[in-house]
């Protein structure tokens, strides 16, 4: 037989996260965050789980608490994931009124909670994450607003964190919602819930998130057993710009472009993105905006990204060699990206906030996937159009392994082509006429 030869170790490769063009806040930085929550939060969940069995702290037992009247949800991450939780939401304030739901989360994440409008402003309590001092200064007196708010219930829709799980435990609510491992291999996070609702990798978030608002409705032994299915999901409430606002956006995509007032196609491309596993790589993006400028002489490539991606943003849209490819990073609020959205035909990005913003809106979205998995995490709706290469090792980060993965070589990303993207894009942008002139003919 033919002798077989020695393999060749292939070359790893690493992703690194390029350095930013200013100092980002905790909240982009997840690796420092998890760091964290695990060398402080571990034992700090140890001991206050030995506290309560001691019987010590807690708040009174569920089982002779009154039914909740007033509802904290502890979301400190993720403003995606937030628009995720809109049906929870809406669920409390139906059990409740809103004027009797809170939320407690990062102050660079209560936009999206301003946008949706469920819940007074003033029901938003926040913690500042742009220096350590600062978390720890505004979580401090988060708690203490928390004590005295009195809630009644707490739904922590964090994955397994301690913090919110300490949080949680030390608001004095009787009844404390949320994940708790069971036999699974997910984070230890000591035993501080009432309802302690075993994480369903099947369910899409938004189910999930619901789930959790129906367990106050069951007593807490009964748990993991949980006998409710999620029903259909509600329609997103669309975001309306005011006039002003619209003009103003406007005008700014005309003069980068140059006058020109033809189809906008916005491609996020998370230049400093906190998850480098979820980038679709930087050349690609290059390439299918030339795609895109080439397929209609009148079509405007937009880039979008935050003030600390301005700089290389910028690169990107200028390595496009076009006048109709364009840089927008940086130069919109977060309430102006969205009026942004609206003015577009097409957002392309990879999977994170931005897919979520835009479901506020009337754009279509194609969003990539690779180290997680749309069928728990895409956006819903009829304009949300996922994209994933399928791979077996992908989705390789979930809620049991604290949203980390060992890999270095995105190849679930990598393998995403620009042919498929451009031929996505290309079939939305002509069923998108189509629909406009079917309106305008029966108009």
């Amino acid at each position: 037989g033919r002798a077989r030869q020695p393999a060749q170790a292939r070359p790893r490769r690493h992703l690194t996260l390029p350095a930013p063009d200013r100092p980002l806040p905790l909240s982009r930085r997840p690796r420092l965050l998890l760091r964290i929550d695990r060398l402080a939060g571990i034992p700090a969940c140890w001991l206050l789980t030995r506290l309560r069995r001691l019987g010590l702290g807690g708040g009174p037992p569920a089982s002779t608490a009154p039914p909740p009247g007033r509802i904290l949800f502890i979301k400190l991450a993720e403003q995606g994931s937030t628009v995720l939780a809109y049906d929870a939401l809406a669920e409390a304030v139906r059990r409740v009124g809103r004027e009797r739901v809170h939320f407690a989360a990062f102050a660079e994440n209560r936009f999206i909670l301003d946008v949706l409008g469920l819940l007074p402003p003033e029901n938003v309590v926040t913690v500042d994450t742009r220096s350590l001092g600062a978390l720890l200064r505004t979580g401090w007196g988060a708690l203490r607003r928390i004590r005295a708010l009195r809630c009644d219930a707490t739904i922590d829709m964090e994955f397994f964190a301690r913090s919110s799980a300490l949080l949680a435990f030390l608001s004095g609510a009787p009844h404390r919602v949320g994940f708790h491992t069971y036999f699974d291999e997910g984070p230890y996070r000591g035993d501080l819930l009432t309802h302690r609702v075993m994480y369903n990798p099947h369910l899409h978030t938004s189910e999930t998130f619901l789930s959790l608002v129906h367990a106050l409705d069951f007593p807490p032994a009964t748990f993991p057993t949980f006998n409710f299915r999620p029903p259909p999901p509600l329609a997103l409430p669309q975001f309306a710009p005011t006039a002003a606002e619209t003009e103003r956006v406007r005008a700014l995509v005309e003069a980068a472009a140059g006058g020109s007032g033809g189809p906008l196609v916005l491609l996020n491309a998370n230049c400093s993105d906190m998850l480098p596993l979820r980038r679709w790589p930087a050349e690609n993006y290059v390439a299918l905006a030339r795609r895109l400028v080439a397929s209609d002489s009148t079509l405007i490539v937009g880039f979008t990204g935050s003030p600390e991606e301005a700089a290389r943003v910028g690169e990107l849209a200028a390595a496009v060699g076009s006048p109709r490819a364009v840089s927008l990073a940086g130069r919109t609020s977060l309430r102006e990206l969205l009026v942004l959205f609206g003015q577009a035909e097409l957002l392309i990005t990879n999977d994170s906030g931005p897919a979520h913003f835009a479901a506020l809106t009337p754009v279509d979205v194609i969003a990539l996937f690779g180290p997680e998995t749309p069928r728990l995490f895409a956006a819903r709706g009829p304009r949300s159009h996922p994209l994933s290469a399928q791979v077996a090792c992908s989705p390789c980060v979930n809620a049991f392994n604290n949203r980390q993965s060992a890999c270095r070589d995105n190849i679930c990303m990598q393998r995403v082509t620009v042919d498929r993207v451009f031929g996505a894009a290309a079939e939305i942008l002509v069923a998108r006429q189509r629909r406009l002139k079917t309106a305008t003919v029966s108009e």
